[in-house]
């Protein structure tokens, strides 16, 4: 088996997290319609995903800006309507923003069987997530994901072009051999057409908006979309061996302009 360099995302690529999100933005925009009667719900989940996106884009992925963009959700209303800020009332919102970094994570179905059967076909695995480290370690170790990644685990805040060329540099692999599997196409699919390596997007469920951009880059590998992780052996497979039945064309027709080369000085 020709060895495949697999970079592989963390949330809701391999475990569920949006879903997770998505949970605590609910309980906190029916809290808040208890508060302020005349705005509809869609409206709070808006506000809250406006103040949450510029955040992040501007401070990244550190968990503790999810919690701040519920409490400055309440703010914004509060000084919308000239309602007074209560220290109780933040104090309910903060444990609604972090009950989500409490949760007890858990693996899409047949993770565990996928990572086996990657490595057990000779890939090197590498696990490359976006968030603050303590959060994203938490998750990693909750799973035993080093016993698959070893030491080839990258976190950054800041998930985008820059950090994954950081990996691509201490790694020395060969582009064409090197795959970003993921589902944002904002983290993980554009920052890997950007650097010419191969890119697989396997769609969450539900998805963040954060995550939903146009790509319009031409691709200098493959890019392939999947339905679910679990067709991604199966997949990787077959491109290992269209890669080494290349290669091995390539040999042969090697040799045989040597070889008629060699007839033609004769």
């Amino acid at each position: 088996m020709n060895q495949q360099t697999l970079i592989l995302d963390l949330d809701d690529t391999l475990i569920h997290c949006n879903k997770y999100f998505v949970e605590s933005r609910n309980r906190f925009a029916n809290v808040m319609k208890k508060w302020f009667t005349s705005v509809s719900k869609q409206e709070i989940l808006e506000k809250q995903s406006e103040i949450d996106i510029k955040g992040v884009e501007k401070n990244g992925l550190h968990s503790s800006l999810y919690t701040q963009s519920l409490v400055a959700t309440y703010r914004y209303f509060c000084l919308r309507f000239g309602r007074r800020l209560k220290g109780a009332e933040i104090n309910q919102i903060q444990k609604i923003g972090q009950s989500v970094f409490q949760r007890k994570v858990k693996p899409f179905p047949y993770m565990y069987e996928i990572l086996d059967t990657l490595l057990a076909e000779g890939h090197q695995l590498l696990l490359f997530t976006g968030g603050d480290e303590a959060n994203q370690r938490r998750k990693i170790t909750q799973l035993r994901l080093t016993d698959y990644f070893e030491d080839r685990i990258f976190i950054f805040e800041h998930k985008n072009t820059d950090s994954l060329q950081q990996i691509l540099n201490n790694i020395n692999t060969d582009k064409k051999c090197t795959w970003m599997i993921g589902n944002s196409l904002k983290t993980d699919i554009k920052p890997a057409l950007e650097l010419g390596i191969n890119a697989i997007h396997i769609p969450a469920e539900i998805e963040w908006s954060y995550n939903i951009v146009d790509i319009e880059i031409e691709p200098s590998g493959t890019y392939a979309q999947l339905k679910s992780l679990v067709h991604l052996p199966e997949f990787i497979r077959e491109q290992a061996y269209n890669t080494a039945l290349n290669r091995g064309r390539n040999s042969v027709k090697e040799i045989l302009s040597i070889y008629l080369n060699k007839e033609v000085q004769a």
